[in-house]
């Protein structure tokens, strides 16, 4: 069994470099990220734990507004009090007693109050246009700022279309850069947006030019149900469209009634078209742990197909009874990343990690990434769950992040635009707001450099047909074009 390997980590900004934790020392590097003092502005504490969920302006995003009226678990001091140092069992509210100090935590609760009847503290400066990089001073251009509602997957049609998903059920048409103000009919539903769900990826089939085939996935119950305690799980299917509307769709992949998963979470679900034409997707633990690690339950794994839907007869597990035949992985939390090299043909996936651990590894036919057996990271209300880092037969990840990132989307630099970050994999981060240039050569991660930080929850990115690099956001919902100047 291979250890973690070390990277070389060069970070913009000040940015705390953060690797060797072992799992008892999750806590003190969590410790680290937030502010060294009371003294220092409330408002940079709740930028650096929180906005990465709430917002930067409180207005909601992963997490829910923070501004409003009715709370569910109460909005006066003393409850946003409590909810902050102890957490909210079975979300993904985690506690911050002992992650920040008392006082800490009482600044940045008397900040949301405060911020209740004084919105001006929440006030945004403006981000600049221009960024020097180690490489390249990067110009970012705000392509689409509005029209977009949570916007999640991106793929382009070709030199002037591209298609982007909503996660909460909507598909976008781009063209020019100009969003296309007809609406798209006729979609599947979805349900479960509240619940890290919705309208995921997108993907073209291979040979799209001929065939038109766009393939989606999307949290799904057969009762096309709104209530969450309806049971459901990830639904891949692939469609066409046909003057603004969607069309020919054919059912990939869907689990019978009783492998279904009540109030589920995390549904993944990223996809990849391989060099030889499989289809490859991912579903979440939908908060199920254990499920990742049992082949006869959908949950934790990723999937490889072909595209009609078939399953490839080198599969890990063709022909055997009583399984998912269309599992490649299992023992994956959430993986929300998938690239290939463009040189070697490897298969890289980000996954996310609870509290700590997000990984990148490399993605390999029947392999075992250990969720919940062995983990970097610890649970959002601070319980261990496992005290194993490693364990025999289980794959340990190139790199991980601690604390958690919110690792998203990745992809690998092609095109002439940006020719010293070729072949490069650029990996984005939702928390962190961040998108960053890595350095990896097969099994190792040789540097790390943070480009972007602080432009939004940073949900998809692709390398665009004239080289330039696209950027899907959350929070602020919008797509952003970045060139070198």
């Amino acid at each position: 069994m291979k250890n973690r390997i070390p990277f070389t980590a060069q970070i913009n900004e000040g940015l705390t470099q953060f690797w060797g934790y072992t799992r008892l020392s999750l806590m003190a590097a969590c410790v680290a990220t937030s502010v060294p003092s009371v003294a220092q502005n409330a408002q940079i504490i709740y930028k650096n734990q929180c906005a990465g969920c709430h917002g930067g302006q409180m207005q909601g995003s992963a997490g829910p507004a923070l501004i409003k009226k009715e709370w569910k678990h109460g909005g006066d001091r003393a409850s946003i009090l409590k909810t902050i140092r102890q957490g909210v069992p079975t979300t993904e509210m985690m506690k911050f007693e002992g992650i920040l100090s008392a006082r800490e935590i009482e600044a940045v609760t008397d900040f949301i109050v405060n911020a209740q009847t004084a919105p001006q503290l929440l006030k945004k400066a403006d981000l600049p246009l221009s960024v020097q990089t180690k490489h390249y001073n990067l110009k970012i251009e705000k392509l689409v700022t509005e029209g977009l509602n949570s916007p999640w997957g991106l793929e382009f049609i070709d030199a002037t279309r591209a298609l982007i998903t909503g996660k909460n059920g909507d598909l976008y048409m781009l063209e020019n850069g100009k969003l296309d103000p007809q609406k798209i009919i006729g979609l599947p539903k979805v349900y479960g947006t509240d619940l890290v769900g919705g309208l995921m990826d997108l993907a073209l089939d291979p040979n799209y030019k001929t065939n038109g085939w766009i393939y989606l996935g999307f949290s799904h119950n057969p009762q096309n149900s709104t209530d969450k305690k309806t049971p459901g799980m990830t639904k891949i299917v692939r469609g066409k469209l046909r003057d603004h509307q969607w069309v020919d769709e054919q059912t990939l992949f869907q689990v019978p009634d009783s492998l279904l998963v009540t109030g589920g979470t995390r549904w993944g679900c990223r996809f990849l078209f391989d060099k030889q034409g499989h289809l490859y997707f991912t579903i979440g633990d939908m908060n199920r742990a254990n499920d990742s690690q049992i082949l006869t339950r959908p949950s934790g794994k990723v999937y490889r197909i072909n595209p009609d839907g078939s399953i490839p007869k080198d599969n890990p597990l063709y022909g055997q009874p009583n399984v998912l035949q269309a599992i490649y992985s299992w023992g994956n939390r959430n993986v929300q990343g998938l690239a290939q090299h463009p040189a070697t043909g490897v298969i890289y996936a980000t996954e996310h990690g609870p509290q700590g651990g997000d990984e990148l590894n490399i993605l390999k036919k029947g392999a075992n990434y250990g969720w919940p057996v062995i983990t970097y990271g610890i649970d959002y209300n601070g319980s261990i769950v496992s005290t194993e880092t490693q364990r025999a037969g289980m794959e340990q990840p190139l790199t991980y992040w601690t604390p958690s990132i919110a690792v998203s989307a990745i992809e690998f630099v092609t095109g002439g635009q940006f020719p010293r970050w070729q072949n490069n994999l650029l990996v984005t981060a939702l928390k962190f707001e961040e998108i960053r240039r890595l350095v990896v050569a097969g099994d190792k991660v040789l540097e790390q450099e943070v480009l972007l930080k602080g432009y939004g929850r940073v949900r998809d990115l692709k390398i665009g047909p004239e080289g330039a690099l696209y950027v899907l956001t959350n929070a602020p919902d919008a797509l952003v074009r970045i060139t070198k100047e």
